[in-house]
């Protein structure tokens, strides 16, 4: 069976990700955050559902870089090759301009931009020849974004680091390629009021926010299909269309 590593894996996009994969019959790695109750329920769920696969979930903070090693000394106890590393985990800071902080800008740089360049550094030789390497992107990475100035320069910066790694790993024949969402209704959009929400949809051709699962075939295609290399793959209902 094959196994793919996923972080920020038990909620929203991530988990929608890992059910993909665990019907098409890998095995996954899924990263969480500091929701550790939630996780193991996650685990136990999807273990019930798919009890041949092996399912783990790791405590990782993606805004620490140390704990890259964390992440590089279970792949090495565990004597595990990855076939697919997706690069989920996000973090946003939503201050005004004139409120953004160092430390808050520093630490959607670290989770977005930073982890997964210093994690990919530690565990490449880890992948296997012709394995798939997946970033979340973001719609905001391409439009310019009105209320994160962090995330939407990140997202950019997300989308250029897919297309330099390309050349990077291509003598392993790893591919790497992004998925760019749209508005998808995840807990992150909870905050979001109705009144926004509904500015959002007049902008969307479907008129609706995307849910989780139907995302999940353009990540099974970035990673099932060995031609598509150095692709941002949006996926937003036909936003600014209107």
């Amino acid at each position: 069976m094959k196994t793919a590593l996923i972080t920020g894996g038990t909620k929203g996009i991530g988990k929608a990700i890992a059910e993909r994969l665990l019907q098409e019959g890998w095995n996954v790695i899924l990263t969480y955050f500091n929701d550790e109750d939630s996780a193991n329920q996650v685990r136990e769920n999807l273990a019930v559902l798919y009890p041949v696969a092996d399912i783990v979930v790791l405590k990782v903070d993606c805004g620490n870089l140390d704990n890259v090693d964390e992440i590089e000394n279970f792949l090495v106890k565990n004597d595990i090759y990855l076939d697919a590393i997706l690069f989920n985990a996000g973090a946003t800071d939503r201050n005004s301009f004139g409120n953004i902080t160092q430390e808050n800008w520093q630490r959607v740089f670290d989770v977005n931009v930073n982890f997964p360049t210093f994690l990919l550094q530690k565990i490449i030789s880890r992948v296997t020849n012709e394995g798939a390497i997946i970033f979340t992107g973001s719609l905001m990475g391409i439009h310019p974004h009105a209320v994160s100035l962090s995330y939407g320069v990140t997202k950019a910066a997300v989308h250029a680091l897919v297309k330099n790694l390309v050349k990077l790993l291509s003598p392993q024949k790893i591919r790497v390629n992004a998925v760019a969402p749209g508005f998808v209704n995840t807990e992150w959009q909870k905050s979001k009021s109705e009144e926004q929400k509904e500015n959002i949809n007049k902008k969307i051709a479907l008129r609706r926010f995307c849910e989780p699962y139907e995302l999940t075939d353009a990540y099974w295609f970035l990673i099932s299909n060995n031609y598509m290399n150095g692709e941002i793959l949006v996926v937003d209902g036909g936003y600014s269309l209107e």
